[in-house]
């Protein structure tokens, strides 16, 4: 469960630049938020091929 903790904390981290950019349109903030998304995708990716290894390993 580590692993969903690391994606929960680091959707979390990005709450504040959401609303910057959002809500205030700070631009700096956008870039923060875009960033951070690249990194929940590149966890994600992480996470899907530790599932994809597990899950062959037991086959």
């Amino acid at each position: 469960m580590s692993r969903f903790k690391e994606v929960q904390d680091l959707v979390n981290s990005l709450e504040t630049d959401f609303e910057k950019f959002y809500e205030a349109g700070n631009k700096a903030a956008g870039t923060r938020v875009r960033n951070g998304m690249q990194a929940i995708k590149n966890l994600a990716q992480e996470i899907r091929a530790e599932v994809t290894a597990k899950k062959n390993a037991a086959k």
